[in-house]
């Protein structure tokens, strides 16, 4: 698929150093990313990383983080002490 957009000279003349089409993909996956539409292979395959800390690493600069919730949380401290419990 080809996504063309028009902007006005002088702005797209600022973008030309960067390679602004890789750009907008990188956007785009990282907000699908956020929006859990994606996970974080997809995001590999699309981009053509070479491995999975690649991935993270982009991520992380994209600041879209792994989902983490406050119910993820008491999962993972609710295990630990039923480790602990088993000692």
């Amino acid at each position: 698929m080809q996504i063309m957009i028009e902007l006005p000279d002088d702005i797209a003349n600022q973008l030309q150093p960067v390679n602004a089409s890789r750009r907008v993909l990188e956007l785009i996956v990282a907000d699908h990313y956020r929006q859990s539409r994606i996970g974080a292979g997809e995001v590999r395959q699309i981009l053509n990383f070479s491995s999975r800390w690649e991935t993270y690493e982009f991520l992380k600069c994209e600041k879209a983080y792994l989902p983490y919730t406050e119910d993820d949380l008491e999962q993972d401290v609710q295990t630990i002490r039923n480790l602990l419990d088993k000692k």
